[in-house]
């Protein structure tokens, strides 16, 4: 994050990585859950989870000079493929005139049931 003095935007990683890295005109977001910026968990239903994890990446995003508005890319890893109709409503929330290309992969998350990633073209601000 860009300012230590203020409070999180989005949780801290927990593992040796950046929230974000830049290639160029690339913004490369780390996935994020749905967590809220103190860590905490979201135990609401999946749609709530989803919508979180998103609002984690935009401020990600946001902290960069960007936002999700500019994802060129969205990779989505649901605990089941069951979720998957209720996690294309939600993007949509997210993404209501643009449509990044995505990738959606089933994994094993350990505790909850969704972990989101992204591309940014920094070019698009």
């Amino acid at each position: 994050m860009s300012d230590s003095s203020t409070e999180p935007r989005y949780p801290a990683a927990d593992g040796p990585y950046a929230a974000s890295s830049r290639a160029g005109d690339l913004l490369f977001l780390a996935g994020q859950g749905p967590f809220l910026p103190d860590g905490a968990l979201v135990e609401g239903p999946f749609a709530e989870q989803v919508r979180q994890t998103f609002r984690n990446l935009d401020a990600v995003a946001r902290d960069a000079g960007s936002s999700l508005a500019s994802a060129v890319r969205v990779g989505a890893y649901l605990s089941t493929m069951n979720h998957y109709e209720e996690f294309n409503r939600v993007m949509a929330e997210f993404f209501p005139h643009t449509r990044p290309a995505r990738t959606t992969i089933p994994v094993d998350l350990r505790g909850f049931d969704v972990e989101i990633d992204a591309v940014i073209d920094l070019a698009r601000r």
